[in-house]
């Protein structure tokens, strides 16, 4: 399986799914949540509300709608909105079960984000190790192409050197 390090906005991104760094309410947001939503249309929004809550760690998957993908696979690093921080445990659970489920849809490709690294408090280079081993420790079926995407010339640094790639 190939990985790679990649910069851009994840709304623009061409692949079988994407993750989204979601709430365990799933509501979408902002940061990555709302560049989703505002690529994908606001159907995601709602489809995504009616198959939460989830657990923290856990995953729901919706359509991508208008989005450059057959799937988005909304990960649950973070507790809702203003409920708590990301923690090491709700990162790793999240990483390996997007990458579960985007093997059980028969995907090739997968784009995630920093899940946990955002709005959720936790530490970008510490998040970035975590999803970097979970990546790399990840015996796939089908996925062939995972891409951990940064957004700004500084994400992009930190997960660069933080995963060695």
């Amino acid at each position: 399986m190939e990985f790679e390090v990649v910069q851009g906005d994840i709304a623009a991104q061409s692949a079988d799914a994407l993750v989204n760094a979601a709430g365990t309410s799933l509501r979408m947001g902002s940061g990555v949540a709302g560049a989703l939503r505002r690529g994908a249309g606001e159907g995601i929004n709602e489809e995504a509300m009616e198959k939460g809550p989830v657990e923290l760690g856990e995953v729901a998957v919706t359509d991508a709608y208008d989005l450059d993908a057959d799937h988005v696979i909304h990960a649950a690093a973070m507790p809702h909105y203003g409920d708590g921080q990301a923690t090491e445990d709700s990162i790793r659970d999240a990483t390996r079960n997007a990458l579960e489920a985007a093997d059980e849809l028969g995907c090739e490709s997968l784009v995630l984000p920093a899940l946990g690294c955002g709005v959720a408090g936790f530490d970008l280079r510490e998040g970035a190790e975590i999803i970097g081993e979970e990546i790399e420790e990840y015996d796939p079926a089908t996925l062939e192409d995972v891409r951990f995407i940064a957004y700004s010339d500084e994400e992009y640094d930190a997960i660069r050197s933080a995963t060695g790639k």
